[in-house]
């Protein structure tokens, strides 16, 4: 008996059946990366739990994503054809770092591929003086700031020490930023166009992030607290839940989500802030995507960044952020002096402790002060993890072969 024959009733049903079976997201949703670091890394491991396919551009053949990503494009991520003849392959366009070329994603927008986060928000964070004119337009509360377009405009204003310059673009990771105390400091003052801002004596750094979908669902991550390697001026720690009063939480939350909801972004929005010993919040900066300041967010919390970042660029409903417990996380930087093939010096000790939890982001070679992995431990208290932290980061030396 032929079941299947194709003029059966049976085998009408059986179709209709088929076409009624929900799609699944991965197969009809290709989402394309521009940027093929860590945070694309693990957002492809997240985005595997929904079977999401991700692809990936980015110039460096052996980049952390080249390995798992579904697809893997050698090109460069500024490059306007390079960018345009890869996103419009892709439903959905989105970015690990902000390096990327605008002008591309603005015309993939207009032919109808979504691109998240969106280009004029990319616009808008890209360059920083734009970034603290939107603060300043939205009774945002930032450092109070002034814009220069070279180095001679600096020293002709005669500003009073000690101030901030930072580049306008190009900056992140800490550099592009220069701390002025001093008439000797001068030297050091960058010859571009820049912002200067006053030097905010503040009590604590906490960063936030919040995130949105396109119906304009929004939903903010517990606060983190971090910490800086003065030499390197990037977060070496983190630590959450930050030790900060409710009212500052709820502040701070208020604060991200007006952000994001006022730039009309969807997507993952990390806020950084002063916090100065009166308790006053200051926007310091903005990353519009999964940030450092999150990577603890995969052991501690119900839904990790990458995951809702996911689902807010899928317009899924939004995951539970509670924290399940605390947790710190610490930065593996490659250690002064060292630049080459990469050796994690005292790997399998750090392996041996209890709530520890290790990322390495295979990354090949090691340089000082690069970013080659994370480690997140949780325990019952901040101060527990606090302290544990600092014993891990002793154990644990990112060198060269």
């Amino acid at each position: 008996m032929q079941y299947f024959d194709k003029d059966s009733l049976f085998f009408r049903g059986f179709l209709i059946f088929v076409a009624m079976k929900p799609q699944n997201i991965g197969e009809h949703t290709p989402v394309g990366i521009l940027g093929g670091g860590q945070l694309g890394k693990m957002l492809i491991q997240a985005a595997s739990d929904l079977n999401i396919h991700m692809h990936c551009l980015d110039e460096d053949p052996n980049a952390p994503c080249a390995a798992l990503a579904h697809s893997y494009t050698i090109g460069s991520i500024r490059d306007f054809d390079t960018v345009l003849n890869f996103g419009r392959s892709k439903k959905i366009v989105t970015v690990e770092i902000e390096n990327v070329n605008i002008e591309a994603l603005e015309l993939l927008e207009k032919e109808g591929v979504l691109v998240y986060p969106q280009p004029a928000v990319l616009r808008l964070i890209k360059d920083k003086g734009i970034q603290k004119s939107f603060y300043t337009q939205q009774n945002i509360p930032t450092a109070p700031f002034q814009l220069y377009e070279n180095k001679q405009g600096i020293l002709n204003a005669g500003i009073k020490f000690p101030f901030v310059q930072k580049l306008c673009t190009g900056g992140y990771d800490g550099k592009g930023v220069q701390v002025i105390n001093t008439i000797e400091d001068y030297s050091k003052l960058f010859d571009a166009p820049s912002i200067v801002e006053d030097k905010i004596e503040f009590s604590k750094e906490i960063s936030i992030i919040v995130s949105r979908n396109a119906k304009g669902e929004t939903s903010t991550f517990p606060a983190v607290e971090c910490e800086f390697n003065p030499q390197a001026n990037l977060v070496e720690f983190q630590f959450s839940p930050a030790a900060i009063s409710p009212a500052v939480e709820k502040e701070a939350a208020l604060i991200a989500t007006k952000i994001i909801t006022e730039m009309n972004m969807v997507g993952l929005l990390a806020v950084e802030f002063f916090l100065d010993h009166e308790e006053r919040l200051m926007v310091n900066e903005m990353a519009p995507r999964p940030h450092n300041s999150g990577h603890h967010t995969i052991e501690c919390c119900e839904t990790s960044q990458f995951a809702q970042h996911l689902r807010a660029i899928l317009n899924l409903p939004l995951g539970n952020t509670s924290l399940r417990c605390p947790g710190a996380m610490l930065n593996l930087l490659g250690e002064p002096g060292f630049e080459g093939a990469v050796y994690y010096d005292g790997l399998e000790e750090v392996l041996t402790h209890k709530g520890t939890f290790v990322h390495l982001y295979g990354k090949e070679h090691t340089k000082p002060f690069r970013k080659m992995g994370h480690i997140t431990l949780i325990g019952a208290t901040v101060e527990e993890v606090k302290e544990r932290s600092s014993q891990v980061k002793g154990m644990l030396k990112v060198i060269a072969r």
